[in-house]
């Protein structure tokens, strides 16, 4: 827009004191509307933007009422991704005006015509800046019913990350909750009137803008998101009437065909915000973030929290709400159960979840395993018990008995055999009394159970001779004999080898 162009719309000109205290350098842009220039306040030396009505419009107490309408929504919406509204006011005309923060940057429409389509974690992750301004408005029963990449301001902070700001509510519709504030004369949508951009505008709103909801919103975010992506809207036409019958009727194109690089499950969400069916889409932009984020950069984590924070906190969830929570997709399709979380879990508190219920599933495997181990080694010690093999099988072969260790349980092979081995050379022909624990304790590692004496101790059973003949009581009664001098000599077949 040229400049004279501009200021002759406008009705002031670069240099102008507008209410005493702003002086205009330059208009920034003109609607069917209103008007926004450029201005420094006189006293502060600091940059504003002035938003007032055409003069034209000075007559039409319906665009009078609308404008007041856009001040009190954009002051009462206070959030870093809202262009703050500083003042309000009367210009000597009689056009009431709002003083608003200057954002020095663009809007998104304008950085899709001089770059292309953004890449799919900037888009997703200017989207979810825009659900933070809208969580807000929603929360406080304001509807946008505008949202377009027009209305998206991207600025550059001090750190260098870009800023989403969601401007222009001046078609914004209040529910009825909200309506209880609006002073005397402000009326609503009139019944019929179509308001807002219809490429961006639901089925339900093409038919009524007054009969839309907090979804209507939704829908609009999910066309933005197509459009970032792809560089072009999903429901094209020249005339009004061929765009209504497409977003009516028509099912989205595969976004896929436009941008062969994004994710299936990315596409299932975009497909879900467009849903004919209002009851089919997301129902509340919670939702919708906490299915964008796992395409969105790490730092989005405060942004679905956030949001998530605000529709919980304003009651606007959906089963507050009473809507039912259908996972959907394109054409009526069931999406991945990934794509929706549960309505009190953000997509990380999912992953912990799992992680717990996984090292519960590994301790249960551990005790269970061990639990088993336990019951075979009683049915080994029932079967083998701690009997030696008969007298006539050699010793060499003869299996080692079944000891129990210092714990309780079976005490090693190597304990075992050199046990057998000491008692085939020196023991007995009488029964020798069980085992005691610290005697085996010190072929053994001390542990915390030697310290526990067994609950039910099982005695060992008689140990039997290990001689290859029966021995003869009557010649070795006495096994020795006695020489001249009266030393004894013990009797070889009394004691076999």
């Amino acid at each position: 827009m040229g400049e004279d162009v501009g200021s002759e719309l406008a009705g002031v000109r670069p240099g102008e004191i507008l209410a005493g205290k702003y002086r205009v350098e330059r208009v920034l842009g003109a609607g069917g509307m209103g008007v926004v220039v450029a201005a420094r306040h006189i006293e502060l030396d600091s940059p504003v933007a002035l938003k007032f009505l055409l003069p034209s419009l000075l007559s039409n107490q319906e665009a009078v009422a609308r404008f007041a309408r856009e001040a009190r929504a954009a002051v009462s919406i206070q959030s870093e991704h809202v262009a703050r509204v500083l003042d309000v006011g009367t210009l000597e005309t009689g056009a009431p005006y709002m003083v608003m923060e200057f954002l020095d940057g663009g809007d998104l429409e304008t950085w899709i015509k001089q770059r292309g389509p953004l890449p799919i974690d900037q888009a997703v992750d200017f989207v979810l800046q825009a659900c933070v301004a809208v969580a807000d408005a929603h929360g406080l029963g304001i509807i946008h019913r505008d949202l377009k990449p027009a209305n998206l301001f991207c600025i550059r902070r001090t750190d260098g990350q870009f800023v989403i700001k969601v401007i222009d509510f001046g078609i914004s519709k209040l529910t009825s909750s909200a309506r209880g504030s609006e002073p005397p004369g402000v009326a609503a949508t009139r019944l019929g009137a179509m308001m807002g951009s219809p490429l961006y505008m639901s089925p339900e709103q093409l038919q009524s803008s007054k009969d839309v909801d907090f979804r209507t919103d939704v829908w609009a975010l999910g066309i933005i998101l197509f459009e970032l992506l792809t560089g072009t809207v999903p429901f094209q036409g020249v005339e009004f009437a061929e765009v209504a019958i497409k977003i009516a009727t028509r099912p989205p194109p595969a976004l896929s065909s436009f941008r062969p690089d994004v994710p299936a499950a990315l596409e299932s969400v975009v497909y879900r915000c467009l849903e004919k069916s209002r009851e089919r889409r997301f129902a509340n932009v919670a939702e919708l973030a906490r299915a964008l984020f796992p395409f969105a950069p790490l730092r989005a984590r405060a942004l679905v929290d956030r949001i998530q924070g605000i529709i919980e906190s304003t009651g606007l969830s959906a089963s507050a709400l009473g809507l039912p929570e259908v996972s959907r997709g394109r054409e009526g399709a069931a999406t991945e159960e990934t794509l929706v979380a549960p309505q009190t879990d953000a997509p990380w508190a999912k992953s912990r979840i799992l992680g717990q219920r996984r090292a519960r599933v590994v301790v249960s495997s551990i005790v269970a395993v061990g639990v088993l181990g336990g019951i075979a080694a009683t049915v080994a010690f029932r079967k083998h018990p701690a009997d030696v093999q008969p007298a006539s099988r050699p010793v060499a072969e003869q299996q080692p008995p079944a000891l129990l260790g210092s714990d309780g349980g079976q005490a090693s092979p190597a304990v075992a055999i050199e046990s057998a081995t000491t008692e085939s050379l020196t023991a007995p022909p009488v029964p020798s009394a069980p085992p005691v624990a610290s005697e085996l304790s010190a072929k053994s590692a001390p542990s915390w159970e030697s310290m526990r004496s067994p609950p039910n101790p099982v005695p060992a059973a008689p140990r039997k001779s290990l001689s290859a003949s029966p021995i003869s009581k009557a010649n070795c009664d006495p096994p020795y004999t006695l020489d001249e001098q009266g030393q004894k000599h013990f009797k070889h077949e009394c004691f076999p080898k």
